[in-house]
């Protein structure tokens, strides 16, 4: 037990080790050291900015009540792809928050273009016209896209597109996207008189052999069979109007050669479905009925004028809200699962079998 103990020799018979592979075994050390990433300082993720601030760089008449908005990078830098059919978030400078279909050229990435009609109950669209110009300042985010033109990933037989009035905004780019890319496509187009019909002159540079312009005050207001009479088999069809006009064509769809309907709204859709419930703001301590007919949005904006919404159709996420107590029947296309564990969309969302709700308002 006293003998000193002697270290086996290596494989060369050497009673010390080759001082190469003692190297090696050091930098292998290092190797796995470095690896392990325990000598790199990571800084804290900052959170992500997603606001732009544009410049107005022109504003255009482009009908009775309807003007256009050309809106650029302060030093001319590229803006964000988007594809037709996709709208920005516009913070307006009174801290309205109102969303706009872009309506320009998806390929040119120095500028966006929206187009907005001013409504006589409209703050957004008013604010807009009277008070936003030529070198004013917004904040948008986006784009974002709820109402997707899906070719060439959804090829169909045809394509049918129909407008009511400002809600040629987003199908604008769609028709000049089928119209480069070859693909069949028809145009209906309606209004109340052609004075109000935003774009005409546009629309006059592309076949007017697919396109079908239908004032009111000439044609009257059209059904949704007249709509979608000369829509092709398996066609697919994008409509964007006033609400009467979509429930026309949702109407007169399932008997149409048609295949698929796609359709996006710029007011609140109608509440069909739904039964009264109360809605109960903490912050405000007010304790509020809600009609089976009305959303909760339109209740808590009169109690409530400041509160925070966009969309009204439940997509943009902007009027989400803590919720406190109660079961919500969520209606949104925003939410994730795990927030709507605790949150809701006041625009569409409901209380789920008509119990009170508590909110953090």
């Amino acid at each position: 037990m006293g003998e000193d103990v002697v270290p086996p020799p290596d494989l060369r018979g050497r009673q010390h080790p080759d001082r190469l592979f003692s190297l090696l075994g050091k930098l292998i050390t290092i190797l796995e050291w470095l690896a392990g990433g325990s000598y790199i300082h990571r800084p804290q993720p900052r959170p992500m900015d997603r606001d732009l601030q544009l410049v107005v760089d022109e504003v255009r008449v482009e009908a009775s009540d309807a003007r256009s908005f050309r809106l650029v990078a302060a030093h001319g830098a590229e803006l964000p792809r988007w594809q037709p059919g996709s709208h920005l978030d516009v913070l307006l400078p009174s801290g309205r928050r109102r969303h706009y279909s872009l309506c320009g050229d998806p390929t040119d990435r120095r500028c966006y273009r929206i187009a907005v009609r001013r409504l006589a109950d409209g703050g957004g669209s008013q604010e807009l016209h009277h008070s936003v110009g030529p070198g004013s300042i917004v904040t948008i985010r986006g784009p974002r896209n709820a109402f997707p033109y899906a070719p060439p990933f959804v090829p169909a037989a045809g394509y049918v597109f129909l407008a009511g009035g400002i809600g040629i905004t987003p199908i604008l780019p769609m028709v000049k996207q089928a119209a480069a890319d070859g693909a069949p496509w028809q145009l209906v187009y309606t209004g109340r008189s052609r004075a109000s019909m935003p774009f005409l002159n546009e629309l006059s540079e592309l076949d007017s052999n697919r396109i079908q312009i239908r004032p009111y005050d000439e044609h009257g207001f059209p059904s949704g069979t007249d709509l979608l009479e000369h829509a092709p088999s398996g066609a697919t069809v994008y409509c964007c109007g006033p609400a009467p006009m979509i429930a026309n064509v949702r109407e007169a769809f399932p008997a149409s050669a048609a295949a698929a309907l796609q359709f996006e709204r710029f007011t609140a859709p109608p509440v069909l479905d739904g039964e009264p419930f109360e809605i109960a703001l903490r912050r405000s301590k007010r304790v509020l009925t809600v009609p089976a007919d009305v959303s909760a949005l339109e209740v808590i904006r009169q109690a409530v004028p400041g509160v925070a919404y966009s969309c009204q159709q439940g997509f943009c996420g902007t009027c989400r809200t803590r919720v406190l107590s109660g079961q919500v029947d969520h209606r949104d296309r925003v939410l994730t699962d795990q927030q709507r564990t605790d949150t809701m969309t006041i625009c569409v969302s409901r209380s789920r079998g008509g119990g009170r709700i508590t909110v953090d308002l």
